[in-house]
């Protein structure tokens, strides 16, 4: 399986951004990491995990959807995880985002489909999952058809509706509140669908120039892309909350972007690219936009995935290596962690804090690789 999968080139150039723009990224000894476990199951490579209480999501690239079970011991040396037989395959390629919502998983797919599904637990706490909808949903594409103004061309010879995505989808998020779903598509556009009855709101065709990849949504409502075009832009939703609108445009990756990702309170993004390396934008004060604050610099290939937990990122590389950071007294950055052990690149990441172990800055962080392996790493940085 070749890097191409991820629709994107990786560049090998030296050129760096401005050292104005440069944070540190030395490695500190005062944080310790090691791998608890490996999930051993898939027979191809992980392309989605996400995490949802007690449980593990991972989306491979042959159609596989699994679940884990954590089993969060008090027990640091107890934390092991463990399979729970639990399977579905639904679509055709990659499974390229999984999200969930209350009982409901929320899966994209390569052959342009949103699934959903019902989660529900067996008196042994294995869980099973049916199928709710696919989107768009017959009833939604039977009633834009009715209406010649609802279809767009995709090909010379070939017309649908606008619901439909018409290439991969890349990547979900969902609102707070978990009214609405967003999606995003290698065919360039963002799409907003309602959860109670999976209706798709708006379609913003042409989004950006190219594929889109990555998708975040902050809790302000801001919703923001990252495509190869190499921008990221940050939509907002017009005052009569029908249809969303180009805020900014940010424009300082060299190549195109492969992930992004929001600290809890939506004040700090990070993007990652192609490029190799993590860039750091805040809002500024009373205006509301993003400005360039840093760049991490310490992969020697492209980042493919990123995860904020607590106050720190993770950054995971096609150089096989995920490393964590966190925001310096000073206010760079620097490298805390390197975590080597994947024998392919890491496609994706997942982290959240160890609930039993917060006096100590705890957290546990789950990797995805193209070795087809999950890994599960435990973190611990001291109080300072």
């Amino acid at each position: 399986m070749g890097i191409m999968e991820y629709h994107q080139t990786f560049h090998n150039s030296d050129t760096y951004f401005d050292q104005s723009y440069s944070s540190s990224s030395s490695s500190s000894s005062s944080s310790s990491s090691s791998c608890q476990t490996t999930f051993k199951g898939h027979s191809s490579y992980i392309s989605s995990l996400t995490l949802a209480g007690k449980f593990l999501y991972s989306g491979s690239s042959d159609r596989e959807i699994r679940s884990w079970r954590r089993n969060l011991s008090q027990n640091c040396e107890e934390n092991q995880e463990e399979f729970q037989n639990n399977m579905v395959t639904a679509g055709h390629g990659a499974v390229k985002s999984l999200v969930v919502s209350s009982d409901k998983l929320y899966s994209a797919h390569q052959d342009h489909k949103i699934r959903v599904w019902k989660i529900s637990n067996d008196f042994d706490h294995h869980q099973k999952y049916t199928r709710l909808a696919t989107l768009p949903t017959l009833g939604d594409r039977t009633a834009k058809l009715l209406t010649p103004n609802n279809q767009v061309q995709i090909r010379r010879h070939k017309k649908c509706t606008w619901v439909h995505h018409v290439d991969t989808v890349s990547a979900l998020a969902l609102s707070n509140d978990e009214s609405l779903l967003y999606s995003v598509s290698w065919d360039r556009t963002l799409k907003i669908w309602r959860t109670s009855d999976f209706k798709c709101l708006e379609s913003v065709a042409g989004a950006h120039d190219d594929a889109i990849n990555a998708v975040a949504l902050a809790g302000d409502g801001d919703v923001y892309t990252g495509s190869t075009d190499k921008r990221i832009k940050v939509w907002r939703k017009n005052p009569d909350g029908k249809r969303h609108f180009l805020v900014q445009t940010l424009e300082k990756h060299s190549s195109g972007i492969n992930a992004l990702a929001l600290t809890d309170d939506g004040s700090v993004l990070f993007s990652g690219a192609c490029d190799r390396s993590v860039l750091v934008w805040e809002k500024e004060e009373g205006g509301g936009l993003m400005e360039l604050v840093g760049v991490l610099r310490g992969h020697s290939k492209a980042i493919l995935c990123l995860a904020v937990v607590l106050d720190f990122i993770c950054s995971g590389s096609a150089d096989k290596t995920i490393r964590i950071w966190k925001k310096a007294v000073a206010g760079n950055y620097v490298c805390l962690r390197v975590l080597e052990g994947h024998n392919g690149p890491v496609k994706c990441l997942a982290a959240a804090v160890d609930r039993f172990n917060q006096n100590d800055r705890s957290f546990m962080v789950y990797s995805g690789g193209l070795d087809c392996d999950i890994k599960a790493w435990q973190i611990s940085v001291p109080l300072v």
